[in-house]
């Protein structure tokens, strides 16, 4: 028996992640849907000023105005010359929500000139599940890596063309899904949490 969970997003790349990974993860048990079976939801404001505070403002909203289990995450990325920036602005970090090569092009041209060794960076992502009755659980992933000169590779979205992960030569945009859930920023933190969302959907019967 497979049980309901919204994703409290209407990004599509997150949907396909979110999905690819639980379905890995618990095969079967889950049945994620996403925002456009309720078109009635409006866009949740993200007036939090942490990555947790907006992860749990969409899934409480979500699960309060669905009356179904909902799990949302608010994921960024922290560059370390620029103090952590963009940080919880990373989708709007060029001024319109969503814009990637905006958002991209604006981050490569306040670190220009910078080398290597000054381009460290990592991805942050915090999950939160939030359950009608008002339980929730909350969980973080970190990915670790450092800031491109230009952009390379067509997988992925927002900044992955221009993130090379600690280790590595290629940028999260050249990997392949199997090889980015495995270490991304959102795989370990849906893997910290799916235990937990598991165990809550099946306490549902």
């Amino acid at each position: 028996m497979s049980h309901r969970l919204v994703l409290a997003t209407r990004n599509q790349g997150k949907v396909a992640e979110f999905r690819r990974i639980l379905e890995q993860l618990a095969p079967g048990v889950i049945e994620l849907i996403g925002l456009e079976e309720f078109p009635h939801l409006e866009d949740v404001e993200e007036t939090g000023s942490t990555f947790e505070e907006n992860a749990l403002l969409k899934a409480r909203y979500t699960a309060q105005l669905t009356l179904l289990p909902s799990i949302s995450d608010d994921s960024g990325l922290c560059v370390d010359a620029l103090n952590g920036a963009p940080g919880i602005l990373s989708a709007r970090w060029a001024g319109v929500h969503g814009n990637d090569l905006a958002n991209v092009e604006k981050l490569l041209g306040e670190l220009q000139g910078l080398p290597d060794s000054e381009r460290g960076a990592h991805f942050t992502c915090v999950a939160a599940l939030a359950m009608p009755d008002g339980r929730e659980v909350v969980e973080e992933g970190l990915f670790y890596g450092r800031i491109l000169h230009a952009p390379i590779g067509d997988q992925g979205f927002g900044y992955d063309p221009i993130f090379a992960p600690t280790g590595m030569d290629i940028s999260s945009a050249q990997m392949s899904a199997h090889e980015k859930d495995a270490v991304s920023h959102r795989g370990k933190s849906l893997r910290a949490i799916a235990p937990q969302v598991i165990q809550m959907l099946e306490g549902l019967g």
